[in-house]
């Protein structure tokens, strides 16, 4: 990867690039009104179910193959429409296309026409599809996104329990290993293996669109 392409993909994954990623909690903010995530121990066994059997296998599988299909029209509306309708829940796909469709326009000065006419974009799939027509590959890509999924989770954890800082980033260190081994899981994986079991969080998500008191729209 050149060393204009890292300074892009930082500049993509970071937390003030405006995809409005701050207002998304993906269902955790429920989780800890009810009980199940209370300190850095319960957060990070969430966080784990998440990337390993949740959204972070399954979009780290969809940014690859997106990733791929980065000049193939066809293929790349193929992946972006599956992605749209595998959300588990309507807060969850609310969450992931509104992400993807800021994420269009903010990165428009980037190889905008990769994205120009992509219809409901989810985010993985707008991450992978303008890494791949830039140039910038397709590992550090999945590991910087997964990365980025992660920390904004234990940001929202953070604000909600609530956690310390020097505890959120406990977590973020301890949650590297699985990171990584989902990043290498996922580089053979085809779009036939998406699929998650990661049914509390689903639940938390499908909850938290009753939730009586909300600071995050997921």
């Amino acid at each position: 990867m050149s060393d204009v392409g890292f300074l892009r993909l930082l500049t993509w994954l970071s937390p003030a690039f405006p995809t409005g990623g701050f207002a998304y909690s993906h269902g955790l903010e429920w989780a800890v009104e009810a009980g199940d995530i209370t300190n850095g121990a319960t957060l990070q066994c969430w966080l784990e179910d998440i990337l390993f059997h949740g959204t972070g296998r399954s979009d780290a599988i969809l940014l690859r193959h997106a990733h791929r299909a980065a000049w193939e029209k066809t293929a790349l509306a193929e992946i972006a429409e599956r992605a749209a309708a595998m959300a588990p829940s309507r807060e969850r796909q609310m969450e992931t296309l509104a992400q993807g469709a800021a994420f269009v326009i903010a990165a428009a000065p980037w190889c905008g026409e990769i994205l120009a006419g992509l219809e409901r974009p989810t985010y993985p799939v707008a991450i992978g599809a303008l890494a791949g027509a830039a140039g910038i590959a397709e590992d550090a890509t999945a590991l910087g996104f997964l990365q980025a999924f992660a920390a904004n989770l234990i940001s929202a954890a953070v604000r909600l329990v609530p956690l310390g800082q020097t505890t959120g980033l406990a977590v973020l260190a301890a949650l590297e290993p699985l990171i990584l081994d989902v990043a290498l899981a996922t580089r053979t994986a085809t779009l036939d293996d998406i699929g998650g079991a990661a049914f509390r969080a689903d639940i938390a998500a499908m909850r938290h669109e009753t939730q009586y008191t909300r600071l995050f729209r997921s």
